[in-house]
């Protein structure tokens, strides 16, 4: 079961990588630039000094903090982790 899971994991990632190159190659033929990818991990205010940390692909909560700086914080962690080759799907 877990080779299955792991070829499946390998062969979205083989995927996503060509749909971004992909796009790159179109905006090179048309001479425009590729658009700015957008930040994933979103910091939400839920209370006076309450703060989550939002999947912007899923919705999901995946941390809080109660202060922003280390809401901030957080978000670039998970953001750097998500843009790792392997990181977060």
């Amino acid at each position: 079961m877990q080779s299955l899971m792991q070829q499946r994991i390998d062969g979205l990632q083989a995927l996503r990588l060509r749909a971004v190159i992909a796009t790159s190659e179109f905006y090179s033929m048309i001479g425009k630039e590729s658009p700015v990818q957008q930040v994933r991990f979103q910091v939400k205010t839920v209370g006076p000094k309450a703060y989550h940390i939002v999947d912007r692909v899923t919705g999901k909560t995946c941390g809080f903090r109660f202060e922003y700086v280390r809401a901030v914080d957080y978000a670039k962690q998970l953001e750097e982790k998500a843009n790792r080759p392997g990181g977060a799907q």
